[in-house]
């Protein structure tokens, strides 16, 4: 991969990492203990548990994300960025557009 691709895509994933760690704050907050005692209605309470047990699931996913971009980018200078883990072809650039922290082709990835 040419270096001045190399160079979009770790601004891409620097972004990514901006972005990512702004969703996991907003998770962070989305996750806070509900209180026992506040004068919510049982079904406002129940409501309440299941969009908090939504948000652990995003905030889990969002650390995910996180931890794979974070690994891309320290490999982002290397040449086993872009290449496939599994057959060792390239993985296109467009699926590394949308996806960044892509460790395998299309092909592979199913």
């Amino acid at each position: 991969m040419q270096k001045e691709k190399k160079l979009e895509f770790e601004a891409l994933i620097a972004s990514e990492i901006s972005k990512t760690l702004k969703n996991i704050v907003d998770f962070k907050e989305m996750t806070q203990p509900i209180a026992p005692d506040d004068a919510i209605g049982r079904v406002s309470r129940m409501d309440a548990i299941n969009n908090k047990s939504v948000a652990e699931a995003g905030l889990r996913q969002a650390e995910e994300k996180l931890n794979k971009l974070e690994f891309a980018l320290s490999k982002v200078d290397s040449d086993e960025f872009g290449v496939c883990r599994r057959c060792g072809g390239d993985i296109p650039l467009g699926r590394l557009a949308l996806m960044p922290q892509s460790l395998y082709c299309v092909k592979c990835a199913k």
